[in-house]
């Protein structure tokens, strides 16, 4: 694989040089940074990630190589990667290729040996920000053109649609009937509802509550997805109706959605919550769990209306990590409980919830 002049450019003006590895082109999107030292297979194809440019902040990427058992979508995610070691020769008995030949194979522009501790400090002091992963010398010279002309029209109302499932689709199990609302569903999410013998239809994010009725569900599950919960009205105003209806659950952007849906607000963090390593304490009885985190927005913990108790909190910077309703069956979470990459501490709260909501399981 023959290395390219390449370089990272954000909206600010900065420049991170490097090397490209096979594919050339220009990748266009938010930078952001993941602080796991495992779980890049994860990572790459987190739906959450679609549209972002993900740097990589431990300094070696790649050493046990892709398995494709890891994989939360059938397809890479991010628009581009920066890495500052990549191994070419993964040791591992899973590994079933490299991950440079993989990115290739993807199409997914990668920038390597660039300063990513650099650029890890220019996201937290400036904030997640426009960017382009430009490789190649054509590349290189449009790449500054490109993300002008990308940061004065860029959005975010795509991204779920890019990602989300738009048919039903019907996985069988033997105990409660979930419907599961596709923001950008990750596979291990879809494992923890089939560990606990639910039948799972999963349904488009903009489903009609008809559709959703059809499908003569005990609950409803809001999966997670990328970009900002106020590009998705329809389902925030079908989780209303929901919620009054049936046991809802939300999971990351769906814990965004359930939150509006009952009148309180979001923001855009500086930076964002991404990696295996947030620390969120579990007001109800006191512990702290090890989370796996990938977000960008927040639930304003001071706007949760009466009706929903805060449940969660981040110990790095106070932000709400889960609420319940004080009369209803519904829950939500702002981190991953599925894990997938990140610590297995949450894992429980699949199980907690179904049987709070009454719901049988295996």
């Amino acid at each position: 694989m023959r290395p390219h002049p390449a370089a990272l450019f954000l909206a600010d003006g900065s420049r991170f040089d490097g090397s490209g590895l096979g594919v050339t082109g220009i990748a266009l999107g938010e930078a952001v940074f993941f602080t796991g030292m495992t779980g890049y297979e994860e990572a790459l194809t987190d739906p959450s990630y679609a549209g972002q440019i993900l740097t990589f902040t431990y300094p070696m990427i790649g050493n046990y190589g892709i398995s494709g058992d890891a994989a939360q979508y059938w397809r890479a995610c991010v628009a581009g990667t920066v890495i500052k070691n990549v191994a070419f020769h993964p040791s591992h008995h899973s590994a079933r290729t490299d991950l440079p030949s993989w990115l290739d194979a993807e199409r997914i522009p990668a920038l390597v040996g660039a300063d990513t501790r650099a650029i890890t400090i220019a996201l937290r002091e400036h904030g997640t920000i426009w960017a382009a992963l430009a490789v190649g010398e054509e590349a290189l010279t449009q790449a500054e053109r490109r993300l002008a002309e990308f940061a004065r029209t860029a959005g975010t109302k795509e991204l779920v649609p890019s990602v989300a499932t738009r048919r039903p689709i019907l996985i069988e199990g033997a105990a409660a009937r979930v419907a599961l609302l596709d923001c950008g569903v990750k596979r291990a999410v879809l494992r923890e509802l089939q560990a606990l013998g639910a039948e799972i239809t999963v349904l488009p994010y903009d489903a009609t509550h008809d559709d959703v009725m059809a499908a003569n569900p005990d609950a409803i599950v809001v999966s997670p997805g990328p970009g900002d919960p106020t590009d998705l009205p329809q389902t925030v105003d079908l989780l209303r109706r929901l919620s009054a209806e049936k046991p809802v659950f939300g999971v990351c952007l769906g814990h965004q959605l359930l939150a509006l849906a009952h009148g309180a607000r979001t923001y855009k963090l500086p930076y964002g919550h991404r990696g295996g390593n947030q620390p969120v304490k579990d007001l109800v009885n006191g512990h702290v769990l090890v989370t796996a985190h990938n977000h960008g927005y927040a639930v304003e913990a001071a706007s949760l209306p009466g009706e929903l108790e805060a449940t969660m909190i981040n110990l790095n910077d106070g932000t709400n990590e889960g609420f319940r309703h004080r009369s209803l069956p519904v829950a939500a979470v702002q981190f991953h409980p599925e894990a997938s990459p990140g610590p297995f501490d949450a894992r429980r709260l699949f199980s907690e919830w179904f049987d709070s909501a009454g719901l049988p399981r295996r």
